[in-house]
Order: structure tokens, then sequence, then C-alpha cells
């Protein structure tokens, strides 16, 4: 093995391993003194919250207490209640008016073998749909509702309380939910009533109600484990969305809709009158577990005193897979049941926005394969093959223009240093010369380009396809093309070993490697040989990036490993064919050099003398 090739693992090994150091001394430090800041900033904000609390309690009241004896309501036992439709199973509380739990029928958790829960990491005082009067801040709405069922499909829950103005005077209000489900659809209506009596409004500092999300969504998943798994926040304003990491933040914006976005599921919220609304989201990850939430707050403006005895808002609520299937129906009111048009919840898919167009067109031509194969890995291999038939003849012009470019690099270096004072001269010089070669500098990058916008968006597409979710190529091998194959599985927790392997031995990272090595090696066959510094680095392309690649990719989605894999080794049949046709053209570009007449002397004056 070449000392250049030693060097090149070597360093490979030390990068690795030095990662593995930084980590453990540097970052996990770091990262616990980042867990005991934010539980000290959450215990403050508890605290700020429950004085918050306290004085919303004091203006708003359920006439619990004997100074509204005329008013006193029948306590109401707290129930669970349950709606189910072809595609969801949503579990309320009449705690609140709330959802507990909402479970798809038709998309299970691999690791509970149930439907996904959407509705997770619910507490007493944080649950999915939840109100707060006045701002964010202010604590749920915690008392029981009356209930109320409307067939199968629709939920009501209302609840009288009491409103003190700053001049102690007592206003009764009525405060209403609606929740009505449709088959066939993951958009569920919830509609939000005040009902007041005497036309005082209701404003708690500026604002009405606070509507929150689900405090987590599903599946659950664990961050260190799950690196290709997101939680985002989502929104969209005049065409223009906000795709951000979930944080402590409060986005003062306007806003078409808003929601939380997983890597295959999404939570999304489209008010219907987005002019009620307070121009802010609020995101947060702060949980009562270690789990932490992925949770936003949407504030209604306040109801003016003298406004409409009874106030509806209606929010239109998409709980469903990040899909472009369903998420484009709301763009059309024919392919939704609630007649919504041009709502563009389509938006929130993992799109690169620059390559959407590329990426809709090799989505639209998986779908295609998959019609016909009726299987997603076997349509990957087919639209691997055909991309690299159409990649071909840009490929081959490539590795052939190459060729021209070492039979003039001679006189590309003389014009380089005979005016190397006169840029412009040189360029003209350059370009005189390139045309006589019949050589075009742009060929051997536009192949590059192309090949880099497609493996772009194929990266994008084979990392978020929903369709790959579930989706099995080779039973008992590649049982699920969204998550790593694995050959072998263990139990056992093993330091570093486990946190790298994920206690599973995989096989496409080791295809693909070797794959990578072979490739690298057939193409460098194919072309001249680098010497000096470059040695070295083509020793590292080589061998290096794909060992630091293995470590890198080995736990990526096996539908992209397996584009990947399937590529390179197609690659390697495609080299070997070029190899062979720049061998011939080489020969035959030597052949038809001049002859060199050997009785012509060249002197360093330079000056030519014949014998």
């Amino acid at each position: 093995m070449e000392k250049n090739t030693i060097w090149a693992i070597v360093l490979s090994a030390l990068v690795i391993i030095g990662s593995v150091v930084v980590e453990v001394v540097f970052l996990l430090p770091k990262q616990r003194e980042a867990m005991e800041r934010q539980q000290a900033e959450m215990e403050l904000t508890k605290k700020q919250q429950e004085e918050m609390a306290s004085a919303v309690k004091e203006q708003i009241s359920t006439a619990d207490s004997s100074e509204f004896d005329s008013e006193v309501q029948e306590s109401v036992p707290e129930q669970q209640y349950t709606i189910r439709t072809d595609l969801v199973e949503a579990v309320f509380t009449n705690r609140g008016g709330d959802l507990i739990s909402y479970k798809f029928l038709k998309h299970n958790d691999k690791d509970t073998g149930t439907g996904v829960q959407m509705v997770d990491n619910v507490t007493a005082t944080n649950r999915a749909f939840g109100l707060s009067f006045g701002g964010p801040d202010n604590a749920i709405i915690n008392e029981t509702f009356n209930v109320k069922m409307e067939g199968d499909s629709t939920i009501i829950f209302t609840r009288d309380f009491f409103n003190k103005d700053a001049l102690g005077t007592i206003h009764k209000f009525t405060l209403l939910k609606r929740y009505e489900f449709l088959p066939g659809d993951y958009a569920f209506k919830l509609g939000i009533g005040v009902k007041t009596y005497d036309s005082n409004g209701l404003n708690i500092n500026d604002a009405a109600y606070s509507l929150r999300t689900s405090p987590q969504i599903g599946p659950h998943y664990d961050i260190k484990k799950n690196r290709y798994e997101v939680r985002q926040f989502l929104s969209l304003r005049d065409k223009k969305r906000k795709r951000k990491p979930m944080s402590d933040k409060i986005y003062s914006e306007n806003y078409d809709w808003a929601g939380i976005g997983g890597k295959y599921f999404a939570i999304l919220i489209k008010p219907e009158d987005c002019s009620k609304m307070v121009s802010s989201v609020k995101t947060s990850t702060k949980s009562e577990s270690d789990y932490i939430n992925s949770q936003i707050f949407l504030t209604r403006s306040a109801v003016a005193s003298g406004a409409p005895e009874t106030v509806q808002d209606v929010y239109y609520v998409y709980i469903g897979p990040r899909s472009e299937n369903e998420l484009k129906k709301y763009n059309n009111a024919a392919d939704n049941g609630w007649g919504l048009t041009n709502i563009r919840f389509n938006q929130a898919l993992q799109t690169t926005g620059l390559f959407s167009p590329i990426e809709r067109a090799l989505k639209w031509s998986l779908e295609t394969i998959f019609k016909l194969v009726k299987n997603w890995g076997v349509a990957i291999i087919v639209l691997t093959i055909i991309l690299k038939i159409l990649l071909f003849p840009l490929n081959k012009s490539s590795s052939m223009g190459s060729l021209k470019m070492q039979q003039i690099q001679p006189r590309m270096r003389e014009i380089q240093e005979k005016y190397k004072d006169d840029q412009q001269k040189m360029s003209q010089e350059l370009s005189i010369l390139y045309k006589e070669a019949g050589y075009n500098p742009a060929s051997g990058c536009l192949p590059m380009i192309l090949q880099m916008l497609i493996l772009l968006s194929l990266y994008n597409v084979f990392n978020n396809y929903f369709e790959f979710r579930g989706a099995a190529f080779i039973k008992g091998w590649i049982d699920d093309l969204s998550v790593g194959d694995s050959v072998w599985t263990w139990e056992r927790q093993i330091p570093f070993i486990s946190g790298f392997t994920q206690n599973s031995i995989r096989l496409l990272p080791i295809i693909y490697t070797l794959s990578q090595l072979l490739n690298g090696k057939i193409t460098q066959y194919g072309g001249a040989a680098a010497g000096g510094k470059n040695k070295g680095q083509m020793a590292f392309m080589m061998y290096g990036l794909p060992i630091i690649f293995f470590f890198l990719f080995y736990n990526v989605p096996s539908g992209l490993l397996l584009y990947w894999a399937v590529s390179n080794i197609l690659q390697i049949g495609q080299q070997i064919i070029i190899n062979k046709m720049m061998k011939k053209k080489r020969a035959e570009m030597e052949s038809n050099k001049p002859a060199v007449n050997k009785n012509v002397i060249k002197f360093k004056g330079g000056k030519k003398k014949t014998r």
C-alpha cells in the first residue's frame, strides 16, 4: 500500500477519534450545563406563570364561590369522549374541552405497534388545543365543561365564566369549543365562541385567549438516536414560508397559518380570519418531563366592549402526514371536504425551495415507476438506472474533453507564461487555442453541476419522502426505507459502539463504501495519474473520504443509501466503458501527432538550425 494511502487512512481515523473525544470532553459537559440552566429558567418561568395565573383567576371566575350564589353551576364530573373516523381516533376530556389522544388508524409507530400518537407528552396542565384566557403564558383553563354530541363526528363543550372589570363589576360570558370531523379528511374544524350578555367583551391584557397545539407530536423520538428526525416551527405569510428548528421564541409577525412539523407528520392551524389574531406566535420546548416539547401558541385579539354578543372564531386544523398528496388537497375546494381553497398547506413540505421543480419531477418519476413495479426499493433502482443512462453522454463528453485538455496543456502553459502580465491577451489566445482544439472548458462542469443538482434533490426526496415510511424493499434486510437497514441487532448497550451503530449491523453502508472505493480506483485508472502534491490529495479523496462517509452515513435512511450504492455500482460499469473509449481515443491522438524532424536542433536563442 502506498505511503499517501496509509496517511489518508490514518488521518481519517484521527478525525473520527478526535470527533468522539471532542464530544465526550467538551460537548457533553456543555450540554449538561445547558440542561441545568434550562431547568433553572423553567422553574423561574413556572413561578411567573403561577403569579400571572393568580392574577387572571382574580379577574375570571366560574362562580363557584358564595359571592355568586345565584349563578353557581353544578359540578360536572370529568369524563372522556371518543370520535373515530376512517383515518383517526380522537379522545377528548371535558376538562378544558381538550384533546388528550389523537391516533392515526393507517400509520403505525414501529416502536409501539399502534397508530402514531400525535398528542404526546400531555400533562394535567398542558393538553392539546387547550385555551388560556389572555396571553400564552397564562395557565390553561382547567375547569370541567358541559358536553353535547352532535351525531358521531361533532362534539361541543360549553362553560359559563365571570369577568371582573376594573371597577369590580361582574360580567358573565359563555365559552364554547366545537370540534367537527369529516370522513376521509385529516383536517378538522375547531370553533371557539365567546358569548357575552352585556356586550362587555373579553379583554385580558389586550387578548381574549390563546390556543395551543399538542405539547409534542409523534412518533416519539430520541434526538441522539434519531438524527434524521426533526421538529420544526412552520408558518406561511403571503406565499413566504418559514421553517425553523424548534426553540423558545416569539415570532412577532402576521401569518396565514402556523404549526409544528416532524419529519413525516405535522400539525397546522389555519385561522379562518387571520385579522382577529395577534401578530405573534410563541414557540416552546419547555416540558414538565425529560421529553422536550414542540409546541406553539396562537393568541386571539381582545374582544372589545360593544362587540356583538356572540363572537365566533373558526380554525381549520390539519393533523396528518407531511405528504404532498395530502397537503395539496387544500389548494382545491373539490379535493377536500371543507371546501378550502388556496390554503397552501403543501408549503409545509421539506423542500429545498430552489430545487423544488427537480424534486417534483423526481417524485413523479418515482411514483410512475412504482405503479409498474409495486416496490419502492425497486423503483429507486429503476430510477437510478434511468438517470445514469440519461447522464452517460454528458459523462462521456466530459471524459473525452479531459483528453483534449491534456493534449493542449503544454501550449496552455506557454500562453499563460507568455501573457502572465496581460490577462486580456491571455484570454484571447486561450480562446483561440480552445477553438482550434475543439475543446469547451464548460463541458467538464456541466455534468458535474447536473449531477450535483440531482444529488441534492434526491437527498431531500429520499430523506423525507413520506411514501418510504414503512415501505419494505427486501424483508428481513430492508424492512423500512425511511430508516437504516439491519442484518443483525442486539440489546446490550456497548459504550461508543451502541451510540454509533444504534445496536444494528448494517450492510448497505458497507456496500456503499466498497463501491465508492472501487469507483474511485477505476476513475483514477481512466484518467491521468496525479503527481506531486496532487497525489496526496487524490489518495485522500479515494480512500479517506469514503471511510469518513461510512461513519457519517451509517444510520441514514436506507432508501437514500440504496440510491447512492446502486449509483456507484452503475458508475463503475459506465467508467469501465468510458476508460476503454478513452484508451482508444488516446491511441488515436498519439498516432495523429505530427512527426518530429530529428534533424532540427533547437538552440537557446530560439532559432532553429538544420544540419
